[in-house]
């Protein structure tokens, strides 16, 4: 039976981390800056890692292919990215062909496509950007045709935009199996074999949240048959050693979200309890994927209260994922490492930097909230991540560090923060990443374990995944993008985040307005309040008790009199119709013509 963890507004660390989700930034960061602070002589040690590990990776062949180049080529600063961008996006949103259709009319001859072609020292990357340009397989140019958007909006008109619809379905297909290992977990487990002997795996079954209990019900047989077959094949190695299952709490119930915490509670938390003595059963690690900020307080209930059930005693495979570039990321590791010594367990815990960015900021924006749970500065997100790293290292009996990242400096200032520890694990994205880890996982290097963060799922589940991705590494200030731009100097690539924060004059980006500030000097922006977060729906109870004791009166106001209460009839709650609120007495004939004739009165006289 799942313990309903009520007493949380009674833990002061939760309070503390609540009252940190949409904390001042400036203050956030200056208190984040003295946890991530090393010493002179260990930042100097950890600059000198990082170079080397930039210099490495670009010397290295693996650079020219895959998604690091694909990214590279196609980065969001040019037309080119911007409109694989914008088709990803339309093949992801809009639901009839008719508007996709209208809309790649309109993008596709846009970009310079064939300036692409050759340029890259890619296969990988030239044969995607043939599937761009609609394939080779459809037309061999020739001579005369050399101006390939004159010659796609020839063959859209003759063709039609179904077909090159199809064809640009085919070019993200392309492009996202360099994303996902495969597409059933059978697949997976055979594609994973072939690295295994340098990288662990944990498999995401793709999909995004249930909209109904038949999708919940759909994702639930698809974790479980994961996990069934994920243990088969780790053959009793235990959660560190062998490959695990990350989980997305959404797609278990399609009404997770904070107002239905009971649902939650009662209905999704029993879930996530038995697929973790499934996975404890088979010893194998399961994590609890990180999602949108409006969802982490009500995840932490979850995770408390699964995470604590006497069936899981003894078993360290449970786990989750930490965004550091939420404001509250620290807080929550100190929640976390009190929980997990009160319920004598380790956690394994993925430090991510976070995927959500974008969405974080406008709802923000929309929601015309105080301020943002996320950092404003990137710089600010990479203090974070080394504070949080900082503190994991600290405490060894609550945490199994994962460090996921592809920064050089990072992955550099971790290897300093551990030392000579081993209890811990790097993690990259599956198909990004080769070339940095190459540096870091054989024995002949460092021989240090990194997991991959495989994605399992056919094209249909795809779509948002690679959509997220692609925005969040293919932008020019991304360091999956700069650690392969030969023309950055590797110093820069290499820089000490700390250091260059603590020299900003402002931590908050000064183009990056609160929300309230949206419009600047011309109006406030609406006012809303995050009914996701338990301290603003607390102090909206209390200001909304007082209404509670209250009797209202609705009546006729005729030249300052009222009509008597008593002829009222009475008036009922909307959601509780047994609960009285007042009475409302309507306005008669009588009322209409006495007040008809007191505005008469009251006008000058027209002399017209």
């Amino acid at each position: 039976m799942i313990a309903d963890d009520r007493d949380s507004h009674d833990d002061p660390l939760r309070e503390a981390l609540r009252r940190a989700a949409r904390m001042d930034e400036e203050s956030c960061v200056v208190e984040r800056l003295s946890q991530a602070s090393l010493t002179a002589a260990a930042r100097k040690r950890v600059q000198g890692t990082a170079i080397g590990l930039v210099e490495a990776v670009r010397k290295s062949t693996l650079t020219h292919g895959g998604l690091d180049a694909f990214l590279q080529e196609y980065e969001l600063s040019n037309r080119e990215g911007v409109t694989l961008m914008c088709l990803a996006e339309a093949l992801l949103r809009i639901p009839d062909a008719d508007t996709r259709d209208r809309f790649i009319r309109d993008k596709i001859g846009e970009a310079d496509w064939e300036g692409h072609l050759g340029h890259s020292r890619s296969f990988f990357v030239n044969a995607s950007t043939w599937a761009l340009m609609l394939t080779g397989r459809i037309v061999r140019l020739g001579a005369a045709e050399r101006d390939v958007r004159r010659f796609i909006g020839r063959l859209i008109s003759r063709s039609g935009e179904p077909v090159i619809r199809e064809a640009l379905i085919q070019a993200m297909r392309i492009l996202g199996q360099q994303f996902v290992i495969g597409r059933t977990i059978e697949e997976a487990l055979a594609q994973a074999e072939e690295d295994e002997g340098d990288y662990r795996h944990s498999f995401d079954m793709l999909g995004e949240a249930a909209r109904t209990m038949p999708d919940a019900d759909r994702y639930l047989a698809a974790y479980e048959r994961a996990i069934r077959a994920v243990g088969a094949a780790a053959a009793g190695r235990g959660p560190v050693a062998a490959p695990g299952i990350s989980v997305k709490l959404s797609a278990l119930h399609p009404r997770y979200e904070p107002l239905q915490r009971g649902r939650v509670m009662k209905e999704l938390a029993p879930r996530l309890l038995d697929l973790a003595r499934l996975a404890k059963s088979v010893d194998i690690g399961l994590t609890v994927d990180a999602e949108e900020a409006d969802r982490l307080d009500l995840s932490l209930d979850v995770i408390a209260a699964v995470s604590g059930d006497a069936s899981l005693k003894d078993w360290d495979g449970f786990g989750l994922a930490v965004q550091a570039y939420q404001k509250r990321a620290v807080p929550l590791l100190e929640w976390l490492g009190v929980l997990a010594r009160s319920q004598r367990r380790r956690f394994m815990v993925r430090l991510v930097k976070g995927a959500y960015w974008d969405t974080e900021i406008k709802r923000s924006q929309e929601g015309g909230y105080d301020d943002y749970p996320v950092f404003t500065r990137k710089a600010s997100t990479d203090v974070s991540y080394l504070a949080c790293a900082r503190l994991m290292a600290r405490d060894e009996r609550a945490f199994f560090p994962q460090f996921a990242t592809h920064n050089a400096y990072s992955l550099a200032a971790v290897l300093e923060i551990m030392g000579k520890r081993r209890d811990f694990e790097f993690q990259r994205l599956y198909g990004m990443g080769e070339a940095l880890y190459e540096e870091i996982v054989p024995e002949e290097a460092l021989g240090i374990p990194c997991r991959v963060y495989a994605p399992v799922g056919s094209h249909e589940d795809l779509l948002p995944y690679l959509v997220r991705r692609l925005l969040e590494n293919g932008a020019n200030t991304s360091f999956v993008n700069r650690i392969v731009d030969e023309k950055l100097p590797v110093e820069d690539i290499a820089a000490d985040p700390v250091a260059q924060t603590a020299q900003l004059e402002t931590r908050r980006h000064p183009r990056i307005a609160v929300p309230p500030r949206l419009f600047g000097d011309e109006r406030t922006n609406a006012r809303g309040y995050d009914l996701a977060d338990p301290l603003t729906r607390s102090a909206l109870a209390t200001r909304l008790a007082g209404f509670a004791e209250t009797t209202w009166q609705a009546t006729p106001l005729v030249g300052g009199d009222t009509k008597a209460a008593a002829e009222g009839v009475p008036l009922t709650e909307p959601a509780d119709r047994r609960r009285r609120v007042g009475t409302v007495t309507a306005a008669m004939a009588v009322d209409c013509e006495r007040a008809v004739s007191m505005a008469l009165a009251a006008q000058p006289a027209w002399n017209g």
